[in-house]
């Protein structure tokens, strides 16, 4: 962690502006607080990727929250490679006063050069593929795994550093942790399966309540609890052990996978 932060510090005097990319399902909890931080006054484009997961209404609003506060943002699909046209040209709108200084000081041609930070499992490596063209970058999550500044050739006017890692995220706030293990970004370990779909219900049933009635052709009132609510998932799966009563683990199992699957829909678990 101390590595990581170092690697960044010594680095950002070599860039002009910086990509921290995060999860569009839980932009707050996949944001390392400490990155603010570190980056002080640096030029700074907030990408949302994994954008096709989470609720489009949504996506617009964080970029809107974000633009309010003076931060640009754009929404990415890595995977699929959706947005990640709109990642440069940002960064040319975000860079342009710093452009026309370099014209006025007779520095043209000068490539802008660009560093990526983010927390893992967000798709830093998939977003500096998808900008580079190339699965060969040389790409790590581990901090301190580069022994060597890469610089990355993305267009005529950029260049992308590949020496910095990642920062781990921060479990203080226990629903940073939840949010974290419910998309996948985390193992699962942090909360036994069951405990973690329980929290994973009281969020939906706030976010997407419909979500769960249309995939499971359930009914629930507020005043039903969370773990009715599983039960009920496992009784219409049909999970059944001796006696007859409810494997709730295994519907637990089911309804986290699937909603890491997209089989529940769009779904953003926080709202700026």
């Amino acid at each position: 962690m101390s590595k990581t932060r170092r690697l960044i510090s010594e680095n950002l005097s070599l860039v002009d502006a910086v990509i921290e990319v995060t999860d569009a399902r839980i932009p707050r909890s996949s944001k390392n607080p400490e990155i603010a931080g570190l980056l002080g006054n640096k030029p700074r484009l907030i990408v949302l990727n994994k954008s096709d997961a989470a609720s489009e209404e949504m996506t617009d609003r964080w970029i809107g929250y974000y633009k309010s506060d003076g931060i640009a943002a754009v929404a990415t699909d890595c995977k699929s490679g959706k947005g990640c046209k709109r990642v440069l040209p940002a960064l040319r709108e975000l860079l342009k006063d710093e452009t026309e200084k370099w014209r006025e000081k007779g520095m043209v041609g000068r490539s802008a050069r660009i560093m990526t930070v983010g927390i893992p499992n967000v798709g830093k490596s998939a977003l500096i593929n998808r900008l580079s063209g190339s699965k060969s970058a040389k790409v790590e999550d581990r901090p301190g795994v580069t022994r060597t500044k890469q610089w990355i050739k993305l267009e005529s006017d950029f260049e992308l550093l590949d020496t910095p890692g990642v920062l781990a995220p921060k479990f203080e706030d226990r629903t940073v942790g939840i949010a974290l293990a419910v998309t996948g970004a985390v193992k699962d370990q942090i909360l036994d399966t069951e405990t973690l779909s329980l929290a994973f219900i009281s969020v939906l049933r706030r976010s997407a309540p419909g979500a769960l009635e249309t995939r499971y052709g359930i009914k629930f009132t507020d005043e039903d609890l969370d773990l009715d609510i599983l039960e009920r998932i496992g009784r219409r799966r049909g999970f059944l052990i001796s006696g007859g009563e409810i494997d709730t683990e295994r519907a637990a199992a089911i309804l986290l996978d699937e909603y890491r699957a997209g089989k529940l829909g769009r779904i953003t678990l926080e709202a700026p």
